[in-house]
């Protein structure tokens, strides 16, 4: 470790601990404000809840052997919940630190919520896809932070910013570059690395960077240090159009890919003779009421799961754009109490939180149990009353996106019927994965068809070999009544597009609580024509209703066509 700049004891030199921890148990505070932006109430999801910190982070990396040992303090501490925004590359189980740490605390009854990842919005991104974590993405909030690029010819480009110093002079427009055109290194200008910037071309000017190497909030120091007086941040064609607000040193403003193609356009279109390219930054503080949101975050990592296709991952969504939090002193931006970030490092510890709640509502769950009543009670319909969009893409989003859907806490709390999963149920799943006794030693530190995993969601993946035209599978559940006593369950199937799915029987008659019992559901599909190595993939849904509750799984088939 840095002595000069870390701390050998949980105490935070770096933020993200502070941040995610009061996202999950944070006490009530009032006024809350980043540089007054986001002002109100700041509370955690479960405000009472007691916090034990382990830190497994450091400058240089976060270690499996921290990250297992913190694991094992965890568990000897007694703690209920393990939160975890943390994450890596997917590799089996065995060789994972996080997926083997997860099920000791999983065997002790511990629920696990991990981060997705930050790698979206293309596909296979996921990570933290052990069945027993409960894996995170991020959506939006209906709040965010507007501010706009007006440009000379008087087109005005949306943006967002937490900047909250000195402005723009209002009214005036201000000579506009882009970094990526000045003589020399054009790609380390274009991202406005450290010591790229040219004073003589950027002094004076607001500056166009590209997103990329460097952190979002460096590029403006960056262009402030060779005198540029703003910025302007373009997402890249990965990025897409997902923004993201950051507190900056200098007026700066992000914007999306297609915004930072088009002012490219407006600086690169002005004639020798003809005035030069200007714009200015209008800020406008916060906005409430945003429509549409929930939206899936553009950075959220995406399904399919790399190592158990089977298992549907991300498993939900929570809250993870422009989330504000606490912030410890003396960490840049040190003016301030809170601070506002995204990541699923902020999207994890709102489940974390919230299943804090839910095993104080109902202490005799299991993880599992937990996980399935948040899992069959997530909405994936935004404030318009539509399938939640994509950010990347502007379109409908996905069970590969959000997989269940949004995280909904009230009802949580009372989802009738869960999926419940023991010890055991995990050990015969690696047994189906086809791992070695040794490599499930390795992960359960014990000796003993995956699809039909006790899980909320269902998925299968066809391979389209040979001749046969009709493909078939079935998924065997068992649900247990956590709702009312005396209940009867009827079935509603959607099948995939172009697919029949059916169920087994079609009602559950339950005469008791904790009363399990088995549905069968049955999907066929045809062969599709598909390019070799190519797939398609088509999602359904199966609910459970009693009146009351209402308990829906997605139903995930992948058809691939093999090389």
């Amino acid at each position: 470790m840095n002595q000069t700049s870390e701390f050998r004891s949980p105490r935070d030199s770096d933020g993200h601990g502070t941040h995610t921890a009061s996202i999950a148990a944070g006490r009530y505070v009032y006024p809350a404000s980043t540089l007054g932006y986001a002002r109100g109430l700041a509370a955690g999801m479960a405000p009472k809840a007691r916090l034990a910190v382990y830190k497994v982070c450091w400058t240089a990396g976060c270690y499996d052997s921290d990250i297992l040992a913190a694991f094992d303090a965890a568990v000897a501490d007694g703690v209920d919940v393990i939160s975890l925004s943390v994450g890596g590359v997917v590799v089996p189980y065995y060789l994972d630190a996080i997926a083997i740490g997860a099920f000791g605390a999983m065997d002790r009854g511990i629920f696990v919520s991990a981060s997705a990842g930050n790698g979206g919005p293309g596909a296979l991104t996921v990570t933290n896809v052990a069945p027993w974590v409960t894996t995170v993405g991020a959506g939006t909030l209906d709040r965010d932070f507007p501010a706009d690029v007006k440009l000379g010819n008087g087109k005005v480009i949306p943006g967002m910013s937490v900047y909250s110093g000195p402005g723009l002079a209002p009214g005036k427009t201000y000579p506009l570059v882009y970094a990526g055109t000045q003589a020399g290194d054009g790609y380390s200008s274009s991202l406005c690395l450290e010591g790229s910037l040219d004073p003589k071309f950027v002094a004076g000017k607001i500056v166009m960077c590209d997103r990329g190497i460097n952190s979002r909030a460096a590029k403006g120091e960056v262009v402030k240090k060779a005198g540029g007086i703003g910025m302007i941040l373009a997402n890249g064609v990965f990025d897409g159009e997902g923004l993201v607000a950051d507190c900056h040193v200098l007026p700066a403003t992000a914007v999306g890919a297609t915004s930072g193609e088009e002012i490219r356009r407006y600086i690169s279109s002005a004639k020798p003779n003809s005035p030069p390219p200007t714009a200015t930054i209008v800020f406008k503080g916060t906005r409430l009421g945003v429509k549409p949101a929930p939206v899936v975050a553009s950075f959220s990592a995406r399904g399919p799961n790399p190592e158990s296709p089977e298992i549907l991952k991300p498993d939900l969504v929570a809250p993870g754009l422009n989330i504000l939090a606490a912030w410890p002193d003396k960490v840049s931006p040190s003016t301030t109490e809170f601070n506002i970030l995204s990541g699923t490092s902020m999207a994890c510890p709102h489940v974390s939180g919230l299943a804090a709640l839910l095993k104080a509502a109902h202490p005799e769950w299991s993880p599992a149990a937990i996980k399935s009543a948040f899992m069959t009670t997530a909405y994936t319909v935004d404030n318009r009353g539509e399938t939640m969009l994509d950010e990347s893409t502007g379109n409908s989003s996905t069970v590969m996106d959000f997989g269940s859907g949004h995280v909904h806490p009230q009802k949580a709390m009372d989802p009738g019927l869960v999926y419940d999963l023991t010890t055991f149920d995990y050990v015969d799943f690696l047994c189906n994965s086809n791992y070695t006794e040794q490599n499930i030693k390795v992960v359960t530190r014990r000796a003993g068809h995956s699809g039909n995993l006790n899980y909320p969601s269902m998925a299968v993946v066809f391979q389209q070999y040979g001749i046969k035209q009709k493909m078939s599978t079935h998924f065997i559940r068992t649900v247990t009544n956590v709702g009312d006593g005396e209940s009867v369950y009827s079935a509603r199937v959607v099948a995939p597009a172009g697919m029949a799915a059916t169920v087994k029987p079609e009602k559950l008659v339950f005469r008791r609580v904790g009363q399990k019992l088995n549905f069968l559901v049955r999907v066929q599909t045809r062969v599709a024509k598909l390019a070799p190595g190519g797939s398609v993939m088509k999602s359904g849904f199966i609910v459970w209703s009693d009146g009351k509750h209402n308990v829906t799984s997605p139903i995930v088939v992948t058809l691939q066509q093999p090389l």
